[in-house]
């Protein structure tokens, strides 16, 4: 069955602008959080796909749809998916509600690319990594 991961952050004084609404560049961070504890979540932490499977994942798109201004304070709830898997790269996608609110505040995807640990050139998706975010894999409802 698919599914998806959630992490929960608060809106820190650092993440807004002098119009007290949140900065678009915060998304950023609440995204790379929600990223990280997703693969974290699978079983694949950052020094797991670096050190002992010998890949990074850089970045090759980051996008953000921004539809209703949050504030300081308040709590957001980030869910996470993989929205595609292809033979080097995979697409996380990205939605930003308000805790206990169902209308999206924001939405986004990161395109990761799988670049060899020493040479930094694309390399097939190791099967292990397949695998293990597979139950995060649902088709995109970003628009």
């Amino acid at each position: 069955m698919a599914t998806h991961y959630e992490v929960e952050e608060y809106v820190r004084w650092e993440d807004i602008d002098a119009a007290g609404i949140i900065n678009y560049q915060a998304y950023l961070r609440f995204f790379a959080l929600a990223e990280a504890e997703l693969f974290r979540h699978a079983g694949l932490t950052y020094k797991r796909l670096f050190d002992e499977i010998g890949i990074f994942l850089p970045r090759k798109r980051v996008e953000c749809n921004f539809h209703l201004p949050v504030r300081l304070d308040d709590l957001l709830v980030v869910a996470a998916r993989i929205g595609h898997i292809g033979r080097t790269s995979l697409r996380i996608d990205f939605e930003v509600r308000k805790r206990g609110e169902t209308t999206l505040v924001a939405d986004g995807c990161y395109v990761l690319v799988s670049v060899g640990h020493t040479d930094f050139k694309p390399c097939p998706l190791p099967v292990e990594v397949r695998e293990k975010l597979a139950q995060f894999t649902e088709p995109s409802t970003i628009g």
